[in-house]
């Protein structure tokens, strides 16, 4: 029997949720978070520490408005635990020896240099400034690759997927788009944006490193969906659950696109009576106008998006999956089957965050 077409419907939902880090897993339950990586030696290092709790206004605990905070603080520890397990997994002995190459490199071209002038270095003063080029070498790759993929990534996120759909869906349907097809016009640049971020994910896929990650991303959903239908962890029994979960961010960026395409709808609509047609008939001006209001409801978007995907989460009935059913499908592509060391890092990361009183359930 085909284990992907199995129906399993959970005996309870829980909160607890995760993200795929470099060769390791991380869980967030109501009390505690954990993350669980192999380092070098194959060994599973599990660190494990107490949820914050921040005292926050009322409103960011509101509908729609906690999707925006939540949002934020998951990227931010998000970040923080892909960083970590950079350095658990190795990634950061192979900067520091890069930095060390680089180092060398330096020291021989100075050997070569000092012998040229009949000059010979210092042993101490050698070893001295390999030993500083090696910590400024490390330390200056790692917050370099840090700055650059964050700025990089925000970039490509506004020319992928706010950009570029408008730009084009304006190209297809002609300059009068804006004034002839408000509404279609939108509708098109949503299903760009489908198209792109299916192929984004079909060419990320392609590297190595990245495939897997999904293996790892698939072997915490198959432990969450396991603990949820109240069996016991182990990794025959993770091994035989589904991969796709209905609260995935996957499944949340195709939400966030439905629902920005409703948002904008009404705007496209109220566009079109305020500005005058010259700008309406100029793509670039149009284009930057809708793109600038887009990027402008971006938390709106997410909120809402947050509120479907939490709705999801907690209920499974026609409405839920329908909404859900394309998130599940792009799944094929964001998780794959993970080996059994992958499902014993899920496992080990979902136990030390599941509480004893319970208050996981929804």
């Amino acid at each position: 029997m085909n284990n992907e077409n199995k129906n399993c419907s959970p005996c309870k939902k829980t909160s607890i949720g995760g993200q795929a880090l470099l060769e390791g897993i991380m869980m967030r339950g109501p009390k505690k978070t954990a993350m669980a990586v192999r380092n070098p030696e194959g060994e599973i290092v599990l660190e494990d520490w107490d949820n914050v709790t921040k005292q926050r206004a009322k409103i960011t605990k509101l509908p729609f408005f906690r999707g925006i905070f939540n949002l934020i603080d998951s990227m931010g520890l998000g970040y923080k635990c892909l960083m970590r397990s950079a350095e658990i997994s190795g990634l950061e002995e192979a900067e520091a020896e890069l930095a060390r190459e680089k180092a060398e490199k330096k020291r021989k071209k100075a050997e070569k240099k000092a012998a040229k002038k009949g000059m010979t270095l210092p042993q101490d003063t050698e070893a001295v400034e390999e030993k500083d080029e090696e910590k400024k070498g490390s330390s200056a790759f790692t917050n370099g690759v840090m700055a650059i993929s964050m700025v990089l990534g925000v970039a490509l996120a506004v020319l992928l997927f706010i950009y570029l759909p408008t730009f084009l869906s304006t190209l297809i349907l002609g300059k009068n788009a804006a004034i002839d097809h408000p509404i279609l016009l939108t509708v098109i640049s949503g299903a760009i944006k489908v198209v792109i971020l299916v192929a984004y994910m079909s060419a990320v896929m392609l590297m190595k490193d990245i495939k897997r990650t999904f293996m790892y991303h698939g072997a915490e959903h198959k432990s969450i969906f396991c603990y949820e239908k109240g069996l016991e962890l182990t990794v025959e029994n993770v091994r035989e659950q589904r991969r796709y979960h209905p609260r995935c961010g996957t499944s949340f960026l195709f939400v966030t696109i439905i629902v920005s395409v409703v948002i904008m709808i009404p705007i496209g609509i109220l566009l079109r009576a305020v500005l005058p047609e010259a700008i309406l008939a100029s793509k670039a001006l149009f284009t930057l106008i809708r793109t600038v209001i887009a990027i402008i409801l971006l938390p709106l978007m997410a909120g809402v998006g947050y509120e479907c995907i939490r709705l999801a989460g907690r209920h499974d009935n026609l409405f839920t999956r329908i909404l859900s059913a394309p998130g599940l499908w792009m799944q094929r592509i964001t998780t794959k089957e993970p080996d059994d060391g992958m499902i014993e890092c899920a496992i080990a990361a979902l136990k030390a965050v599941i509480p004893d009183d319970e208050s996981d359930k929804w």
